[in-house]
């Protein structure tokens, strides 16, 4: 009866969504992208992470932009991220977006990009936790090493900078988005499951 309820819920959201985006947001270890996958897989939509996209660029040109933990400036953000928007082989999908758009001024750039490529930004999530539970959070990846060779995961300085530009930069956006009436705020600090279901639920909650 629970499965059923969930994917009652999924079909919910998947029709309400049709090929809007949903943008993701949260501190540094917030789980983002964990959930940002898992939503993208079970709303058959394309997941599309800044941090992802940003770091594969950096790779292809043999640059290190964010290994400071500092965000990119605006205008390089736009050259890499804007063209995804307009996609042909994207423009029936509906997308799952992870932080796309951290520095405050940047979302309506990419409010206005979403909606002319057909993917208007329906809601904003906002994975809520403490800077003490994700540095908890960021110790214990350090510990089991699960989180790869990342240059913005190199060390505790370098992820407080990252936390600092969530405060100064990104807590900006999250305004916005809360005065235009798309954020919703979900408790992060349960497991992989019990965050994922909630944020199913505030979903279901916000459409009605």
């Amino acid at each position: 009866m629970e499965e059923q309820n969930l994917i009652d819920k999924l079909a919910k959201i998947k029709a309400w969504l049709g090929t809007g985006s949903l943008n993701v947001f949260g501190l540094p270890m917030s789980g983002k992208d964990t959930v940002g996958e898992r939503l993208a897989k079970d709303l058959d939509a394309k997941f599309l992470s800044s941090g992802i996209i940003i770091r594969a660029f950096e790779a292809e040109q043999n640059q290190n932009m964010t290994g400071s933990g500092q965000l990119i400036p605006t205008n390089t953000f736009y050259d890499i991220i804007l063209p995804y928007f307009s996609r042909e082989e994207m423009k029936n999908d509906s997308l799952i977006l992870s932080s796309v758009g951290r520095w405050a001024g940047e979302e309506d750039k990419i409010m206005e990009a979403a909606k002319n490529g057909g993917h208007e930004i329906k809601a904003v999530v906002l994975l809520d936790l403490t800077e003490a539970d994700v540095k908890n959070r960021f110790e214990a990846a350090k510990e089991l090493n699960d989180r790869g060779e990342r240059a913005d995961d190199a060390n505790l300085e370098i992820f407080e900078t990252r936390i600092r530009e969530f405060n100064e930069k990104t807590v900006p956006v999250l305004n916005h988005y809360d005065e235009l009436k798309l954020l919703i705020r979900v408790p992060a600090d349960g497991s992989r499951d019990e965050v994922y279901l909630s944020v199913i639920d505030k979903l279901v909650e916000f459409i009605k």
